[in-house]
């Protein structure tokens, strides 16, 4: 089994964590041993992109047209203060893990801004990529992933933010830039949703994006500590999934090593209810599905 969504710092200091952009001896393996105790036998790393201090240019100053003062000075504070990483330093990283045989893959998480795309892909061109997870953490100025994101749901209107997020997911999805979408409803990890009709609306176009570009989806353990507490992509979404013919990966989003293959079984019996029976690993972005064990 494989853990596909894995990133080796927190978004802010945490004990027990090394400072950003150090990597210590062994930190690697405390990752691989971790997951192994669970049955995870392969991670896929994938920082994300807009923490890297290479990304800078090429993902540009999108939040200075944000229209709400207090969000785009939110949004540039976390700027800021997370982009903190070095991808040359990360990937070369991730490549001696692989050369002394741990059981990893390198993988980058493209945080999606329409617009970026060419500069994007240019310059993550030269590393040798296993696989790329895509994901949508933004609207317009605002990071919903983080704190007073059920507020600013509310204030904006829960349908209007669920119909922004699904329009730059299937956007995402249609792009063909990625081989993943991670965490492809986490609009919903407040807990906050439209109606039930609304929602159905909303996923199929996604779907359809999906099936036709030939991009998978991952199913993670990560919405399980959200506030929703429920598995990504929710249950009728990923067998709207399956039913298309969309592949998957298995993920926990994990941001430090001791969770990394989290609550795995139960990322693996969603993917069953769901009517999988397989998969996907990655080599060289080559997918290769494998059965559950």
């Amino acid at each position: 089994m494989s853990d596909y969504h894995v990133h080796l710092h927190p978004h802010s200091p945490l004990p027990g964590s090394p400072p950003m952009g150090e990597y210590p001896a062994g930190y690697i393996d405390s990752f691989v041993e971790a997951a192994a105790a669970r049955g995870v036998t392969e991670l896929g790393f994938t920082e994300h992109l807009y923490r890297c201090v290479e990304a800078a240019d090429a993902l540009g100053t999108w939040w200075t047209r944000e229209a709400n003062l207090r969000l785009r000075a939110e949004f540039e504070e976390m700027i800021i203060n997370e982009r903190n990483l070095s991808m040359a330093r990360y990937v070369d990283v991730v490549l001696d893990a692989k050369a002394r045989g741990l059981p990893v893959k390198l993988g980058l998480e493209v945080d999606f801004q329409p617009g970026t795309e060419a500069a994007i892909l240019d310059l993550i061109a030269p590393y040798p990529w296993d696989f790329l997870v895509g994901s949508v953490h933004w609207i317009e100025g605002w990071d919903f992933m983080h704190s007073g994101a059920a507020e600013e749901l509310e204030r904006r209107g829960v349908e209007l933010a669920w119909r922004q997020y699904f329009a730059l997911e299937t956007q995402l999805a249609s792009a063909g830039m990625v081989d993943v979408l991670a965490h492809s409803d986490v609009i919903k990890l407040t807990g906050l949703r439209p109606e039930p009709a609304v929602i159905e609306k909303l996923y199929g176009p996604l779907v359809l994006a999906a099936a036709a570009s030939g991009v998978a989806v991952e199913v993670s353990s990560s919405g399980l500590r959200r506030p929703v507490m429920e598995a990504y992509p929710s249950p009728r979404l990923l067998t709207m999934f399956n039913a298309a013919g969309v592949p998957i990966t298995l993920a926990s989003d994990a941001h430090t090593p001791d969770m990394a293959g989290w609550r795995h079984d139960e990322v693996v019996a969603a993917a069953r209810a769901a009517g999988y029976s397989e998969h996907l690993r990655f080599e060289g972005r080559r997918r290769v599905p494998r059965a559950f064990d």
